[in-house]
């Protein structure tokens, strides 16, 4: 069904977007795409799932940007179509409704009062100036808009409260509006990162998960101190990363994060999302060659730093470390720089040396880069890494979430005005017969009688309360 009531009426793109029709469908749209999006797994959630389609099916499903169909382009179209249907709606219903609302009916109107019941007249003995001026002193203390009026002796009066009602609707469609709004605003401007925080250590960039790119933040964040607890059978039972944030090397903010406790700074909120080992700073070795004597020389190395071979023929250094590399258990990258020579020598040494190279095909066994004796005369052993958690960190900005929220207390308050208010018009008539008056009141609503005809009754009990001299009709 069209309704057009403005000026824009014999315009089509007009005509086509102001249509409830359109409007029903979209929304269909919408349901069924927001079902879509429940039934297929988003984002990272999507691998297992993708791994079970057909090559044609998972090339319609990549194509079509049903991985990630929030983000996907023709998903903001759908929105972007809500939206301007909601406007041009709105917009072509306006007129008619502010017309209704600022209506200025006159009170001494006949119609209302047309097959009047009798229990909403009654008569006094007052004359209708004494009846006026009370029955007005009572209706100023009820209603807002009141206007009065005189004709030949006999009182007219004129209320009404709940004009905003017709206005109801229009605060839920902005509240709608506000909330796409919101949406798109994280879609176009937010982001979706990931961060492993060493103990003790701080970064400044997050890892985004979508374009696989590393993304720099306005501040740096550091783990302080990271504590797991587990239950009897082995399993986590909470994790807690303490963390603190810094500005221009400056710390700002120190706050704990624990699952489901979020913590916000500078627009960017991290949640508390998985834990692991990683190796220390620390690695236990033992090297034989010469001035080892009979048994390898133990020597506990910190990566990175630079140390004398035993017999002086030049320095080594632990450039990489692995908690467990290709299945194959802990290892460490030794790089040697000889004493006479700039070329350096690089080789992994195994923890479980046996065990890892019966793993590797043959020519990679016979490799330089898999032997711990690489530089001869010495032979290195990998006895143990220090350990020690990194916490795992999502990391969101969301600038639409604020707009969001605005837009849902709005549409509460659209759905209040909406469903539980009316706009109610009171006439009140004070007729003068003989000495005394003759009081009727009526009304009209624009939704709920039910509730008109008890405001009625008890605005007739109100006045015969006060009233001298009254009996009913």
């Amino acid at each position: 069904m069209k309704h057009s009531t403005s000026k824009h009426r014999h315009n089509p793109f007009w005509d086509f977007f102001a249509s409830v029709k359109l409007a029903i469908v979209l929304l269909i749209i919408l349901a069924i795409v927001s079902i879509l999006g429940t039934l297929i797994p988003q984002q990272r959630d999507a691998v297992e799932f993708a791994s079970r389609l057909s090559p044609f099916l998972l090339q319609i499903f990549i194509s079509l940007d049903l991985f990630d169909m929030y983000h996907s382009v023709w998903f903001r179209i759908l929105l972007g179509c809500i939206a301007l249907n909601l406007i041009i709606c709105s917009l072509d219903r306006l007129p008619a409704t502010w017309k209704r609302f600022s209506a200025r009916l006159e009170p001494d109107r006949t119609k209302p009062f047309d097959d009047l019941p009798q229990e909403q007249s009654s008569r006094t003995d007052e004359t209708p100036q004494q009846a006026g001026g009370r029955i007005g002193r009572l209706l100023q203390s009820r209603y807002r808009k009141i206007r009065e009026k005189e004709v030949g002796g006999d009182r007219f009066f004129y209320a009404e409260k709940g004009g905003l009602s017709h206005f109801g609707v229009y605060f839920v469609h902005l509240s709608v509006l506000l909330i796409l709004a919101g949406g798109l605003l994280g879609s176009f401007f937010g982001f979706e990162a990931y961060v492993n925080i060493l103990e003790g250590e701080q970064t400044d960039t997050v890892m985004l998960r979508k374009k696989m790119r590393p993304l720099k933040l306005d501040f740096e964040v550091r783990c302080d101190r990271f504590t797991v607890d587990f239950y009897e059978n082995g399993a986590p039972r909470e994790y807690r990363s303490d963390l603190s944030f810094l500005v221009n090397g400056k710390e700002i903010k120190r706050v704990g994060v624990l699952v489901n406790h979020p913590v916000e700074f500078m627009g960017v909120t991290f949640y508390q999302s998985s834990y692991g080992p990683a190796p220390g700073k620390t690695v236990d070795l033992r090297i034989s060659g010469p001035g080892s004597g009979t048994s390898p020389i133990p020597m506990k190395v910190e990566s990175g730093k630079a140390v004398d071979l035993p017999g002086g023929e030049g320095t080594f250094r632990v450039i990489d470390a692995r908690g467990d590399i290709m299945n194959m258990g802990s290892a460490v990258l030794i790089s040697i720089q000889p004493a006479n020579t700039n070329e350096t020598v690089e080789f992994w040494v195994f923890k479980n040396e046996e065990q890892a190279l019966s793993r590797l095909p043959g020519p990679m066994r016979q490799s330089l880069k898999f032997n711990p004796a690489a530089f001869k005369p010495y032979t290195f052993f990998l006895d143990g890494l220090e350990t020690q958690y990194y916490t795992g960190l999502q990391v969101n900005r969301d600038p639409g979430v604020s707009v969001v929220w605005i837009g849902c207390f709005l549409m509460v308050a659209g759905l209040f005005f909406t469903f539980f208010t009316s706009h109610r018009r009171i006439w009140v008539r004070v007729l003068g017969i003989g000495t005394g008056s003759r009081i009727d009141v009526a009304g009209m609503a624009s939704k709920n009688p039910v509730g008109l005809e008890r405001e009625l009754d008890r605005l007739m009990k109100d006045m015969r309360k006060t009233a001298a001299g009254y009996e009913d009709v």
